[in-house]
């Protein structure tokens, strides 16, 4: 029995147009795949009825359709209308939602203080679906939904993310779509994730490992400044899935940091907290984007002590303790500095580890014996200490989010040394 396809629709003229990033499409699809369903295609379409129609139609061949988008109370949102021409479905109201999505509304009239006319011709709008179409709830005033289809189901939902991953859930627990996830079989999943080698290089570490094939689906893809491979598996792949995990780290374990996908900033701080060391970081050229990443993680004030971005290097001397005399003949940007800018976070926060970053982000103040992309980087930890100097491409917010990275793996590797060493 073949896997049930997914399809994925994702509406907007503002994503079409670039003026946001899709983060629907990508979580959706993710989501798929987990539930055992093979994601076949993420279509992005603007607001134009003819071309939504015309995804849409393609979308309800698959077996799951999820959509998102257009679901509000305005001409342009039109995501249901034509879910339920393209499904051979009538619009009904359903009086039910109606009355829920008007409370919400004569509540935003009365802070508004318009009257609810202005709102009743939307409300009557968000309330009108196709006939048989199951509610998940309301985000605000904009219903999720799910309709039976003659291949499997259509799930609609709305646009924003975290009104979708909301309702996502409760689309998992309706009959249509547990009438295809009963088909659907769930591959076996291994992560290895690489840093410091290219995407051919662990390409070609895969092929020679043997490669795809025989159950194994792999697929090599560059995120986050990392090269990641993953392996899906059905039941006759998983031991082959195994072979090929063990080639890689035969070929590729130089640069093998992790099988899991906690990020990097979560790894450091878990390698810190089971030594029982406080981290800081000083920053220049990164601009606090290093302590960004380790506070994003939920817990992270049982290790991270603090930050000090020290742009200007009247700042470096006074709120770090670089030596003026280290700035003048080294220059801001260099190893030197990067040094004395660990060291003084170490010192002036009170930290077992810091991490330090200075460089020329760009697009000005590079020269040809500096260019644009220089980064020094200094980790520095009780018992020892790690350096280094690159040379990174892209515009700004690329090289200040490689360095950002690199910083965070540099501190990583120090720490994991360390542990070994110990060990």
């Amino acid at each position: 029995m073949s896997r049930p396809r997914g399809f994925v629709v994702v509406t907007g003229s503002e994503l079409v147009r670039g003026d946001r990033t899709d983060l629907n499409g990508p979580f959706l699809a993710g989501e798929l795949l987990g539930l055992g369903v093979e994601p076949a295609r993420i279509s992005i379409v603007g607001d134009d009825a003819a071309e939504l129609e015309a995804a849409l139609r393609e979308g309800l061949e698959a077996d799951l359709c999820l959509v998102s988008g257009g679901l509000g109370p305005t001409h342009d949102d039109r995501t249901v209308e034509i879910v339920a021409r393209a499904a051979g479905r009538e619009l009904v109201v359903d009086e039910a939602l109606e009355t829920e999505i008007e409370a919400t509304s004569r509540a935003v009239a009365e802070r508004l203080r318009r009257p609810y006319a202005d709102f009743a011709p939307g409300v009557r709008k968000q309330a009108t679906l196709p006939r048989g179409a199951v509610v998940l709830g309301i985000a605000r005033t904009a219903p999720g939904l799910v309709l039976e289809t003659a291949r499997g189901a259509v799930v609609v939902l709305p646009g924003p993310p975290p009104e979708l991953r909301r309702l996502w859930p409760r689309a998992l627990e309706t009959g249509a779509v547990q009438a295809v996830l009963s088909r659907a079989r769930i591959p076996e999943r291994r992560v290895l994730r690489f840093y410091g080698a290219s995407e051919s290089e662990i390409a070609t570490a895969l092929a020679e490992s043997g490669g795809e094939g025989d159950g194994v689906t792999a697929t090599v893809c560059a995120r986050d400044f990392e090269i990641h491979v993953d392996l899906f598996a059905d039941q006759e792949g998983r031991q082959r899935a195994g072979e090929l995990a063990a080639g890689l780290r035969r070929r590729a374990g130089r640069n093998l940091f992790a099988e899991d996908e906690r990020p990097v900033e979560e790894l450091v701080l878990d390698l810190c907290r089971k030594r029982g060391l406080t981290l800081a970081t000083a920053e220049s050229s990164t601009g606090g984007l290093v302590a960004a990443r380790l506070t994003s993680v939920p817990g992270s004030s049982d290790v991270f002590v603090g930050a000090v971005v020290a742009y200007a290097n009247e700042t470096k001397v006074s709120e770090l303790g670089v030596p003026a005399k280290v700035i003048e003949r080294n220059g801001a940007v260099s190893a030197e500095t990067a040094a004395a800018m660990a060291a003084g976070a170490r010192a002036r926060l009170g930290a077992d580890v810091a991490g330090a970053v200075t460089g020329i982000a760009g697009p000005g103040g590079g020269s040809a014996e500096q260019p644009v992309g220089l980064v020094y980087l200094h980790a520095e930890a009780p018992g020892g200490s790690s350096a280094r100097e690159l040379n990174l491409p892209g515009d700004r917010d690329a090289v200040r989010g490689r360095a950002t990275v690199a910083a965070l793996h540099l501190v990583r590797t120090l720490l994991a040394r360390s542990r070994d060493e110990a060990a």
